[in-house]
């Protein structure tokens, strides 16, 4: 009957005008890209990338341009292609897997290197603002047996760049507000309140007082020299670790520290930063001491104590404390 196929006969329905046929993988090529920073948000220029793709074909490498961006484009459809960055100072990062589609514009938005203390220098920045705070970073993690702060002391010294206000401000705080700054002011408190020095009453008043005026004279002479004169004054307020030469030429070095500085464009002046915010200091000190404490010699004490300090501090720091300071390792 004619309702019926005949034997060995193949059926084929009609295709109508109305039939959505499955359309074809779009084969557009596809692109790669995003923007390098570390994990402050900061740009880092010059960065290395590496793009491998899912055959031998697909391994691409550039540097990221003068505003940390990168972008590979004509990338074939499919995968995993991974991206992989790194950067002088840097601990390398590398994406997760990448399927691409075809046409689409992947921005990979979560690219940030964490910082390799074991690096002695940072050269891939575009400007000197960005090497002096990659620079700053650094010194921020140098700290003596892995806990004392050790910030205020350049080991790259050829390669050192001037600080903006910005940072001789940012340094100043860090040092001042260090849990360890607090503790040995702590400690210090303790030992002149078993000396009855200044003359505060003795109990936990006393204690808290002379604690109070520890901290303060540590806090003004860290704002002062470290910061306020160093901006007025262009000066550096960082120790530059001299590290070769003679044993005399390095002591004259460390015990000249107190007197001769780095100026911003890198010449050798008078220390008068150093100097002055000790003065300072000592000045401010009149007025919260007892008042048999104060006086012109509370001050020019306070100025030769200081100084002194800074001498012997200066010589250790150039003969024993970078090997002491995990993160100096390798540097200069």
């Amino acid at each position: 009957m004619s309702s019926n196929a005949g034997a060995g006969s193949t059926a084929t329905a009609p295709v109508s005008e109305s039939t959505t046929l499955p359309s074809a993988p779009d084969a557009s090529p596809a692109e790669v890209n995003g923007t390098v920073t570390d994990v402050n948000g900061d740009l880092i220029p010059g960065a290395t990338v590496v793009l491998d793709g899912p055959d031998a074909g697909g391994h691409q490498t550039q540097a990221a341009n003068d505003s940390a961006f990168f972008q590979f484009t004509g990338l074939k459809p499919g995968g995993p292609y991974r991206v992989t960055v790194s950067a002088n100072g840097f601990q390398s990062w590398s994406s997760a897997p990448i399927t691409l589609n075809g046409g689409q514009f992947f921005g990979i938005t979560d690219i940030k290197l964490k910082f390799d203390a074991g690096v002695s220098s940072v050269t891939v920045y575009s400007s000197t603002e960005q090497i002096a705070a990659q620079q700053v970073r650094l010194e921020e993690q140098q700290r003596v047996l892995g806990f004392i702060p050790n910030f205020y002391v350049v080991y790259d010294s050829k390669n050192a760049v001037p600080l903006t206000t910005k940072l001789k401000f940012q340094m100043a705080y860090k040092a001042a507000t260090d849990p360890i700054s607090i503790v040995g002011a702590a400690a210090l408190a303790g030992m002149n309140q078993a000396g009855d020095t200044p003359n505060y009453r003795q109990g936990a008043t006393g204690y808290g007082e002379r604690f109070g005026a520890v901290y303060a004279d540590g806090v003004s002479d860290i704002m002062f020299g470290g910061a306020i004169l160093p901006t007025l004054l262009h000066q550096d307020p960082r120790y530059f670790y001299q590290g070769s030469g003679s044993t005399k030429s390095r002591l004259m070095h460390a015990i000249s520290a107190p007197f001769i500085c780095r100026s911003d464009d890198g010449k050798r002046e008078i220390n008068f930063s150093s100097m002055g915010g000790d003065l300072i200091s000592g000045a401010l000190s009149n007025a919260y001491y007892p008042e048999s404490n104060r006086g012109a010699s509370l001050v020019f004490t306070g100025f030769a104590l200081s100084t002194g300090e800074r001498m012997v501090s200066a010589t250790v720091q150039e003969f024993l404390l970078k090997r002491l300071t995990p993160s100096a390792k390798g540097q200069f």
